[in-house]
């Protein structure tokens, strides 16, 4: 009888532990069905093609739901000129501007982009290149991965796995996702999208 009881006791420190150190899971953002769940500001026009998220036809931005302060999100992201520079980003924390809802998110903005010095992974702030990418990994028409974490004031951006970026700043606490079409005559298309909400680790 002590046997068994001493085991039933073990059972459940071990089962109470397991639930205490769980990772948390990755959420899908993106059906690849529909833009259930998104919210499209600004001019761009977003559609879903053969499961893939497709932006172009102008600048705008595309809002997730979610408003989270600690997370991880990551995604495969591919941009292309249609007759001008492409340029893209992955916003977290990221809010629509009060006084123009259609303006460039307030926000974290991890780069995509290929044609300038501030290049994709880095991180950039409104209009500002505020961290430093190591490497530029990527070049336009091409599929690429990459992962945003953002762990109170820490900011990490990782590329085809590689982490390029490390960044400390405290200016936006908490936000939603956003993908950025940047500006007409280019095309940015997304897929595999899936983010973890760090915050219930706590």
């Amino acid at each position: 009888m002590k046997c068994t009881l001493k085991n039933l006791l073990l059972l459940c420190v071990l089962v109470s532990f397991g639930s205490w150190t769980a990772k948390p899971k990755w959420i899908s953002l993106f059906n690849g069905k529909d833009l259930t769940g998104w919210t499209s500001r600004g001019d761009a026009r977003w559609s879903v093609r053969n499961g893939v998220l497709v932006g172009e036809d102008g600048r705008g931005h595309l809002y997730a739901a979610p408003v989270l302060k600690d997370l991880e999100v990551k995604g495969e992201f591919r941009i292309s000129s249609q007759g001008k520079s492409a340029n893209s980003g992955l916003y977290v924390r990221a809010n629509e501007p009060a006084d123009n809802p259609n303006g460039f998110p307030q926000g974290y903005e991890a780069q995509i982009c290929h044609t300038q010095d501030a290049h994709t992974g880095w991180l950039w702030k409104p209009g500002k290149p505020t961290g430093q990418a190591s490497a530029l990994l990527t070049k336009d028409d091409e599929w690429f991965p990459m992962r945003v974490r953002a762990v109170g004031n820490t900011l990490q951006i990782w590329i085809k796995d590689q982490l390029v970026m490390t960044h400390q700043d405290d200016e936006y606490p908490e936000g939603k996702f956003a993908i950025q079409c940047h500006n007409p005559g280019m095309r940015v298309e997304a897929r595999n999208l899936y983010y973890q909400d760090l915050s219930k680790k706590k």
